[in-house]
């Protein structure tokens, strides 16, 4: 403490005015000393101690799952955009008024586009695949080779055989998944099932035929690689009865985000009337029920973080009552108020950060590794915790946001320093002369 500046004159008659102590500067070394001795709790003081450590574990795991799940959720969107977007189109274009018998025109026309880097015309139906072993219901596409090259989701994704001759042959690609369905490889044949085939006086019938599987791909969502089959788009024509014309064209540009730019001239590039729909519109209740659970989450695990935050002011509080008699002897010795304050404050916000470093190394380490840590608790538990049918895509993807993590972080933070303010408040207004009479 600083001792006074100035006293009474002994040589002059004069007074010099006294000047109050000041006490240290603001977060002095004697503060953090005393904080630091705060936090290492002795014998008696133990509880303290172990309410402090459930506060630091608190803040350690909040922080990490707020993280880890933010990230996984970031990466469980993301990589089903890229595989939707990487096999669907950003625009799909049908006709109105009258078929698109005119699609090679078309097309033609809208790939001139600026920003379009493909428009494929495809044929689509469903039908019954089937083999000597197993049969499931799957989506035939049918496309020109040329455009299936376009799409380097799959022609990157050949497992087995290959695509050369794809126009020419009565050949067709199919999903892995699908392949292991149906006990087939590249090579074997697969029988098409259609409902619609010949008119006859009995009336419909089905429209069965034999295709070679000529490769097999695998895109790593389940959805397509377990129901999707190509075919060459002359060929699907014929099988579904198409011929002449096509049931839409799909548009793929350079920037999915961008696909309502795109919309007005595609359009007018188009030069016939058309019915348009983005990938937005068509996935619409997919992407907002997952947004919507996104920040569910997000709520939910915030009261991890709260809930050690009050843990944090009720430890505090619990020692402001056991260091009574310590506030108010360093009151005594000149302490003022804003440094009692100062130092709880210390105490406390430490366990807030240091616990939100730790959580924050710890949902970093553990969204580098999620997929390895995903395989060995199922090689633990032996169970599959993340089943592709369940959840579309064969891996656990996890891609932290620098935004997200950051906010995480700073919230954890402040809450953290929040819930210091009241005991430390509380300590500095204790006073000295009634935790003295009372000890």
């Amino acid at each position: 403490m600083k001792p006074p500046e100035s006293c009474e004159n002994p040589g002059h008659g004069d007074p010099i005015n006294m000047t109050e102590p000041t006490g240290t500067r603001p977060f002095s070394p004697f503060e953090w000393m005393l904080s630091l001795r705060y936090l290492r709790a002795r014998r008696k003081e133990g509880f303290i101690s172990v309410i402090a450590g459930f506060s630091f574990l608190g803040i350690v795991l909040g922080v990490a799952t707020l993280i880890i799940v933010m990230a996984v959720m970031n990466g469980f969107r993301g990589e089903l955009l890229d595989k939707i977007l990487g096999l669907n189109g950003h625009l799909l274009i049908q006709p109105l008024e009258k078929p698109l018998t005119d699609w090679e025109e078309v097309s033609a026309r809208i790939s001139a586009v600026k920003g379009v880097k493909l428009a494929a015309p495809i044929v689509e139906g469903q039908a019954l695949a089937s083999s000597p072993f197993n049969a499931g219901g799957v989506l035939v596409r049918g496309i020109r080779l040329k455009d299936l090259e376009g799409l380097r989701s799959v022609i990157n994704n050949i497992r087995q055989g290959s695509l050369g001759g794809f126009d020419d042959e009565q050949g067709v690609a199919i999903g892995r998944r699908l392949a292991d369905q149906l006990s087939l490889r590249s090579g074997d044949n697969i029988t098409l099932v259609a409902p619609r085939g010949a008119v006859t006086p009995m009336g419909t019938t089905p429209r069965i035929k034999v295709y070679k599987v000529a490769a097999v791909f695998e895109i790593g969502m389940s959805e397509y690689d377990g129901a999707m089959v190509f075919m060459p788009l002359k060929e699907a024509q014929a099988y579904f009865n198409r011929s002449g014309d096509v049931t839409a064209i799909e548009v793929y540009t350079d920037d999915p985000d961008k696909v309502v730019q795109y919309r007005k001239v595609v359009q007018e590039a188009a030069q016939r009337p058309i019915f348009l729909i983005d990938w937005r519109q068509r996935n619409a209740t997919f992407f907002n029920a997952l947004q919507v659970e996104r920040n569910v989450m997000f709520l939910i695990l915030t009261l991890i973080v709260l809930v050690a935050a009050l843990n944090i002011v009720s430890g505090l509080i619990m020692l402001v009552k056991d260091k009574g008699q310590d506030i108010a002897i360093l009151r005594t010795m000149g302490a003022t108020q804003g440094a009692i304050m100062r130092v709880f404050l210390i105490t406390g916000a430490a366990i807030g950060v240091v616990g939100t470093f730790f959580g924050f190394l710890l949902g970093v380490v553990v969204c580098l590794n999620i997929e390895s840590i995903r395989q060995f608790m199922s090689w633990l538990t032996n169970t599959e915790l993340f089943s592709p049918e369940l959840y579309f895509l064969s891996h656990l993807p996890a891609k932290m946001d620098t935004g997200e993590t950051t906010a995480v972080v700073l919230m954890a933070l402040i809450l953290s320093l929040l819930a210091t303010l009241y005991p430390s408040w509380r300590a500095a207004r204790l006073d000295p002369v009634e935790a003295l009479r009372y000890e």
